[in-house]
């Protein structure tokens, strides 16, 4: 028990939390996204969001270096600097926003914007004619936006990417190799914010060890898996998650 002290955690509160991030892990080797929505939504219950953010944030770039063997040759790079270049500019843009409009109903329109765009793709719609530089360059400043807004930026590019009928082995290397990316810059900030500490890091060390045995089994079932199978999960798991959202920001209304 003396051990869990540096957790500061119960051992009911810490086994719940390598549930929460072993099954967020196994989604994250399936979509190549989600694992951050997923843990936010269990842990949330658990600890307050100050405290689960530097945990995730290290974890998000551990699971993609733990993924880089089963993606790096289908990683869209181009795609993923264009995408990155407008999420720099679109997340100032979100943090100003957060001054004047209220996170909560943001959180949820957003939410319901996506769920309508899910069902709308589920029913047959694409458009490669989206698949020009203006448009990932501008669904990168709407990620930023959103993203400093919601935290929910991951959503506008993984639309994006089933919009224009990309192939899913593609967008699960991009959508990791950018959140990567993203997750490295964020982490930075919050560790020079100050709100990583000794306890955040004794909390991340037990659930590193559950993180690649999560990411191979979202991979096995990612390589059997048809490409309409796959689509059909991801829009499944964006509707979820954006219902769950939804529920949450109207508690707090």
């Amino acid at each position: 028990m003396q051990i869990l002290s540096y957790f500061q955690l119960g051992a009911l509160e810490l086994s719940l939390i390598i549930f929460t991030v072993f099954i967020a892990s196994i989604i994250r080797g399936f979509n190549g996204f989600g694992f951050s929505a997923i843990c936010v939504s269990g842990l949330s219950f658990i600890l307050p969001a100050i405290e689960i953010i530097p945990i995730i944030l290290i974890l998000e770039v551990l699971v993609s270096i733990f993924m880089i063997p089963y993606i790096w040759n289908k990683i869209d790079w181009k795609f993923v600097f264009k995408i990155l270049t407008g999420i720099v500019i679109g997340s100032p843009i979100g943090l100003y926003l957060l001054k004047f409009l209220s996170p909560d109903i943001t959180h949820t329109l957003i939410c319901l914007i996506i769920i309508f765009f899910s069902i709308f793709l589920m029913r047959g719609y694409s458009n490669k004619k989206l698949d020009i530089n203006p448009v990932k360059f501008f669904t990168g400043i709407l990620s930023g936006t959103i993203n400093g807004l919601t935290t929910l930026g991951g959503m506008p590019v993984a639309l994006l990417l089933l919009i224009t009928n990309i192939s899913p082995a593609i967008i699960r290397g991009s959508l990791a190799a950018l959140f990567f990316l993203t997750d490295i810059y964020a982490f930075i900030l919050s560790f020079f914010g100050g709100i990583v500490d000794l306890t955040t890091i004794y909390r991340t060390i037990p659930l590193i060890f559950i993180l690649p045995i999560g990411v191979a089994i979202g991979n096995k079932f990612f390589v059997k898996s048809k490409e309409t199978t796959y689509r059909k999960v991801v829009f499944y798991f964006l509707i979820a998650i954006s219902i769950i959202g939804i529920v949450k920001a109207m508690n707090n209304i």
